[in-house]
C-alpha cells in the first residue's frame, strides 16, 4: 500500500511581503508585552506570585506541555541560574511517577494558555493535597487551571502572530517575558550579585572572570624568573630565556622584589650599550615593579596590566615576598580575557 503526502503549495517569494510579515510578527508580540505591562499596573497578582516564590522554602517546580512546556523549561532554567532553585517536570511524566520530585515545601508553576490542559489538571489536585502552592499562568482567567491555583497570572493576548491565529506565538512570547520578569524581581530581592551568577555559570566567560584568582593562574616555584641585583646582565638574560616569561624579577636577600627587567628593556638597551659583559642588572632594572596579591581576582591583574601597558606582573604575599609571576598569556589561556 502506497502512502502519499499532500504537499503545501509554495507561493512565489516576495521580499516585501516576507519583510512585512516578519515585522508584523515582532510588532504584534511587542504590543502584547506592552499590553501585559500596562495591565499589571492595576493587578497585584504578580506581586502575590513574587511573594509566594520568595518565601518558598523548597524549590520552584515548573510544568507545562507542548509549547508551554518549552517555555516552562526556559523559565525554570532562568530562575535556577538567578538564585531561585527551580526545575522542570513534564506533567505526563509526573502522572507516572515524577510527581515524587514535588514536596509540600515547593511552589508549583503550571503553564497552559487554555488553562484546560488535561495533563496538568490530572496532577494539580494531587499537588494541592501535598500542600504545595500553585501559580497558574494562563490566558483564560475563568479556566479550570486558573480556578484551582492559589495565584493566577493572566497572559491573555488579543491575537497570535500566526496569520491563522492558531500557532502559539505571541502567547508564548508573553509567557516567557513574564517568566523573565518574575526571575529578575526575585534576583533583586534575594540580593543576587555578579559573583553569585558566576558560581552558577562556572563554565561561562563571566564565571571564569569572576571566579578565577591570581593564584589560580600564576606561575610559581622554579617557574618564576628571578635574580639578585648584583647579577651580571648576561646571567639575567639567561634566566629570562630559560623561564620564558620575557622578563625577570630582581629580588633582595629577603626575596622581596626591588625591580624588574624585561625583553623590552633589553631592546632599548641595544641602541645605547655596546658591551653587556660588565653591566649589572641592578643598574638597568626598573625599580618598584607593579605587584599583586595571589588572593586578588585575575581580572584585577588584567586591569592593572591594561592601565600601565605591561605584559607581566609579579605576585607577592602579605609580607611582600615574591611568590609568583603572571604573563598576559597566562590570563589569555585561562580565558580570563
Amino acid at each position: 500500500m502506497s502512502v502519499t503526502h499532500e504537499k503545501t503549495m509554495l507561493k512565489v517569494f516576495d521580499a516585501k511581503t516576507a519583510l512585512r510579515l516578519a515585522r508584523d510578527t515582532l510588532q504584534n508580540e511587542a504590543d502584547a508585552i506592552n499590553a501585559l505591562n500596562a495591565r499589571l499596573e492595576n493587578d497585584d497578582s504578580v506581586v502575590q506570585a513574587i511573594s509566594l516564590l520568595l518565601n518558598c522554602s523548597g524549590r520552584v517546580v515548573v510544568s507545562g506541555i507542548g509549547k508551554s512546556g518549552h517555555i516552562g523549561r526556559k523559565i525554570a532554567a532562568t530562575l535556577a541560574s538567578t538564585g531561585t532553585p527551580a526545575l522542570f517536570v513534564h506533567p505526563a511524566e509526573a502522572a507516572h511517577g515524577d510527581l515524587g520530585m514535588v514536596t509540600a515545601d515547593d511552589a508549583f508553576i503550571a503553564i497552559s494558555y487554555s488553562g484546560e490542559s488535561s495533563e496538568l489538571m490530572t496532577i494539580l489536585p494531587v499537588v494541592k493535597r501535598m500542600g504545595s502552592k500553585v501559580i497558574a499562568i494562563t490566558g483564560k482567567p475563568g479556566s479550570s487551571l486558573a480556578t484551582i491555583a492559589d495565584v493566577h497570572l493572566n497572559v491573555a493576548v488579543a491575537k497570535e502572530a500566526c496569520p491563522m491565529n492558531l500557532a502559539p506565538t505571541t502567547s508564548t512570547t508573553v509567557t516567557l517575558a513574564l517568566g523573565d520578569a518574575l526571575a529578575v524581581a526575585l534576583l533583586d530581592l534575594r540580593g543576587f550579585k555578579e559573583e553569585d551568577f558566576a558560581r552558577s555559570h562556572p563554565g561561562g566567560a563571566l564565571g571564569r572572570r569572576l571566579l578565577t584568582h591570581v593564584k589560580d593562574v600564576m606561575r610559581s616555584g622554579d617557574a618564576v624568573p628571578k635574580v639578585t641585583a648584583d647579577v651580571k646582565l648576561t646571567d639575567a638574560l639567561l634566566e629570562i630565556t630559560q623561564k620564558g616569561m620575557g622578563m625577570t624579577a630582581v629580588v633582595d636577600a629577603d626575596n622581596q622584589p626591588v625591580g624588574v627587567f624585561t625583553d623590552g628593556d633589553l631592546r632599548r638597551m641595544i641602541e645605547k650599550v655596546q658591551d653587556f659583559s660588565k653591566v649589572v642588572i641592578g643598574d638597568v632594572m626598573h625599580a618598584n615593579p607593579r605587584t599583586i596579591a595571589p588572593e586578588k581576582m585575575a581580572v584585577d591583574a588584567v586591569a592593572v596590566m591594561e592601565q600601565y601597558r605591561i605584559n607581566q606582573m609579579l605576585v607577592t604575599d602579605a609580607d611582600g615576598k615574591l611568590v609568583g609571576a603572571l604573563h598576559i598569556h597566562d590570563l589569555t589561556r585561562a580565558k580570563v580575557i
